[in-house]
């Protein structure tokens, strides 16, 4: 899936120059990336979370063997997606952060794959969680009524944030075709450069990957209900300053210092007026994302204890030792179908 922690693109204010930043624009999804696989990227995700989709259906149904192969199938499709996005995330996106989650999702993913195709029958709610998350993500990237309204929706509510902080930028038309420009003129800015709202500003990513933890758990719909507003909530008022920050640091240039010029264009190779783009955005955005990313997980946890389940499963591919969250937490009382422990263990067995 499309990263979460891509944010607002740069504009450099010169014709010439604008023609470089489309590619980075309609970069907002897998869709614009070029594939360096026989298949194009935006096929290998779909691909994948149809298997998920389909493995979810089969386990519905009682076919458990089917279903666990399927699963391990999506897991080596996503890997390949996440192998092809790194050229991407190196080369274009220019982001360190990226480009090192998505070498480690290739491994991660084929290892699941592996366990799963092992007789690892407990990954399949990890399994489930992704093909949520899928259904999810999927009708804002096919839709385009619902893309446009969540692009400018987003880029307007960015738009009052920085006339709250004295700021008055135009929202205009910007080079993705949506009414997301937050244009500052050139003159007035230190850096010439104004920002867009893509897809991936939106927050989307992050709330797909807590409704999809959220929807593959057995629990009572009111807390399902709480946590879903609560994670949904947080994301997008901390997406909101995120968007605000790095719309307002990039054109007045708050990182264009010494030696913070020196280092960012001798290690990443960018323009020097682009330099506080990068650093607003790759580093200090993307690290507290990371950082809010962990905080709300532990809120969503309090109110609805059962996501530990996938966690405990994601946590065993990534480490190999088997870890008992519920315990640890106190809250082995509540499992995945949110009722008594004795209960709980039936059905995960079911699972």
């Amino acid at each position: 899936m499309p990263s979460a922690t891509t944010a607002v693109v740069p504009v450099p204010t010169s014709a010439s120059a604008q023609g470089r930043w489309i590619a980075d624009a309609v970069g907002q999804s897998p869709a614009f990336v070029t594939s360096s696989l026989p298949i194009a990227t935006e096929d290998l995700v779909w691909i994948a979370i149809g298997a998920f989709v389909f493995a979810l259906g089969l386990q519905w149904v009682g076919q458990i063997a089917y279903a666990r192969f399927t699963a391990a199938g999506a897991w080596a499709v996503f890997g390949l997606f996440w192998l092809d996005m790194v050229p991407y995330f190196y080369g274009e996106v220019q982001s360190p952060l990226e480009t090192l989650l998505s070498l480690a999702a290739v491994p991660l993913c084929l290892y699941t794959g592996y366990l799963l195709a092992q007789g690892r029958d407990s990954l399949l709610v990890l399994s489930k969680a992704v093909a949520f998350m899928g259904l999810i993500y999927l009708p804002v990237e096919t839709i385009p009524i619902v893309q446009t309204w969540l692009i400018e929706t987003t880029a307007a509510q960015a738009n009052v944030g920085m006339e709250l902080l004295g700021y008055s930028p135009d929202l205009v038309e910007g080079e993705n075709g949506y009414l997301s420009k937050l244009y500052f003129p050139p003159e007035e800015t230190v850096t010439g450069r104004s920002t867009y709202i893509i897809l991936a500003c939106t927050g989307i990513g992050s709330m797909a990957i807590f409704g999809g933890l959220i929807a593959s758990v057995r629990a009572p719909l009111g807390r399902k209900l709480a946590a879903l507003a609560a994670s949904i909530g947080i994301i997008w008022f901390l997406n909101l300053l995120r968007n605000v920050f790095i719309g307002l640091a990039s054109p007045w240039g708050w990182f264009q210092f010494e030696p913070v010029i020196s280092i960012t264009t001798a290690l990443m190779g960018v323009p020097e007026d682009q330099v506080s783009f990068i650093v607003a955005h790759h580093f200090i955005a993307q690290t507290l994302a990371i950082l809010a990313l962990l905080g709300i997980t532990y809120l969503v946890v309090r109110v609805l204890p059962e996501i530990l389940e996938p966690l405990e499963e994601a946590l065993f591919v990534l480490t190999g030792t088997e870890y008992d969250l519920f315990e640890a937490v106190g809250r082995e009382d509540v499992r995945a179908d949110g009722g008594p422990e004795e209960t709980a263990t039936a059905n995960r067995a079911d699972d």
